[in-house]
């Protein structure tokens, strides 16, 4: 489905209060940043999307899915091919769905739910079943535990043009001093603007981002060594260290 049949099947499911759109996309594709009134919760039953927003950017991999509050501008890149199913929740739809946007862990009950969901088609009246079906899809998004999966980008034009150098580029040298420098700061200021915005210190950001940045690659099949160089590391181990401490497990252990 191209990106114009998308948004036209997004805005006939919208009406209703809460569904699910099923569709699958290939690596490379991008709809362009949008908005829709409903809340949306984008599912990667399969491949890995980015979801960026003004206030940072989404790593969703497989079995993960991110929360977008209906009124929030984004946009989706998916950068493996991806089977991607998305729960659209209408405003009133339920006073405890997130207020911002964040990526879950979807469990295997929640999976169950949106797979039989996918066959719920809006109509005038639905189901007892259906109707139950719908509600504890709404009770487990509400309950799932948001992941450390956000790339929170900063505000001031410096850091941004610096954070989105890195971003692009995983493997650019990034010290603390050298970024102050560029941003015309001395390394204090700068290491206190940085985390004032970003909520994280200028290390950890970089290390945090470089990891995340990775998943892409790793999803598709690529060795851990090539990863690593790529996003800044000088070895496999150093790399798989880091991976651990983001992630909680090795890179070899994530997608399993």
């Amino acid at each position: 489905m191209d990106s114009f049949g998308f948004f036209e099947s997004q805005k006939a499911l919208e009406a209703a209060s809460v569904t699910v759109l099923a569709t699958d996309q290939p690596a490379g594709t991008v709809f362009p940043a949008h908005t829709h009134s409903s809340g949306q919760l984008i599912y990667a039953i399969s491949g890995v999307m980015i979801v960026r927003s003004a206030s940072g950017s989404w790593i969703v991999p497989t079995g993960r899915a991110v929360w977008v509050p209906g009124g929030v501008r984004h946009e989706i890149e998916i950068a493996s091919d991806v089977q991607m199913r998305t729960v659209y929740a209408a405003p009133d739809a339920r006073d405890a769905l997130p207020d911002s946007c964040r990526v879950i862990l979807v469990s295997a009950l929640l999976r169950e739910l949106i797979v039989t969901a996918v066959g719920i088609r809006p109509a005038a009246g639905y189901s007892e079943r259906e109707r139950r079906v719908l509600e504890l899809t709404l009770d487990e998004i509400c309950m799932a535990a948001p992941l450390l999966l956000h790339v929170p980008m900063p505000r001031h034009p410096a850091l941004v043009e610096l954070c989105a150098e890195l971003i692009a580029q995983p493997s650019l040298d990034a010290t603390l001093q050298g970024w102050a420098g560029r941003a015309n700061m001395n390394p204090r200021t700068f290491a206190r603007a940085f985390q004032r915005e970003t909520g994280m210190t200028h290390g950890s950001w970089c290390r945090h981002t470089r990891v995340l940045l990775s998943l892409p690659q790793l999803a598709t099949g690529a060795s851990v060594l090539d990863v690593a160089l790529e996003h800044g590391y000088d070895s496999p181990s150093a790399f798989t260290a880091m991976f651990r401490k983001v992630l909680g497990v090795a890179p070899s252990e994530y997608f399993k």
